[in-house]
């Protein structure tokens, strides 16, 4: 496999996964009735949005193609996580739990890349830069779980 596939798939993986988190945290957003954290959930998936279009660009750039759609592991996720909170009386501490759970595993996910010191400057620079907002939303979620707790 060349170079520029190998790079490629990496970043395709990631961009699956922000697909996924974006569907996952606007059916987050739809489940809980804080508006504080509906504002969150809502501005998280605007953000793996356009975490896409910057991954998809970078994939261009290695002259291979995006691919489409969330993962299968996604889509039972979310399965999952709607059937935990509906049968959860703490909707919203639920919900956040499964945030915290989601982000941790972004971030090992973006690690794991990035732990390719071949990767071209600007590819590592967006690579870091949205791993590094991600780990800023873990540890807002992470926050708003204790908040949660006290209430």
């Amino acid at each position: 496999m060349k170079y520029s596939e190998e790079v490629a798939n990496k970043l395709n993986e990631l961009l699956e996964k922000n697909y996924d988190a974006e569907k996952g945290y606007k059916f987050a957003a739809e489940k809980v009735k804080n508006p504080q954290l509906q504002s969150f959930f809502n501005e998280r998936a605007k953000e793996r949005y356009d975490f896409g279009h910057e991954l998809k660009s970078e994939i261009r750039n290695f002259g291979e193609a995006p691919e489409k759609g969330t993962s299968l592991a996604a889509d039972a996720h979310r399965a999952w996580m709607n059937l935990k909170t509906s049968l959860s009386s703490e909707k919203e501490e639920a919900v956040l739990e499964e945030a915290i759970r989601g982000e941790k595993a972004a971030v090992e996910e973006y690690n794991e890349v990035l732990k390719d010191t071949s990767l071209p400057p600007s590819t590592g620079n967006v690579l870091m830069k949205q791993r590094d907002s991600i780990s800023a939303a873990l540890n807002k979620v992470k926050a708003m779980e204790t908040w949660e707790d006290r209430k």
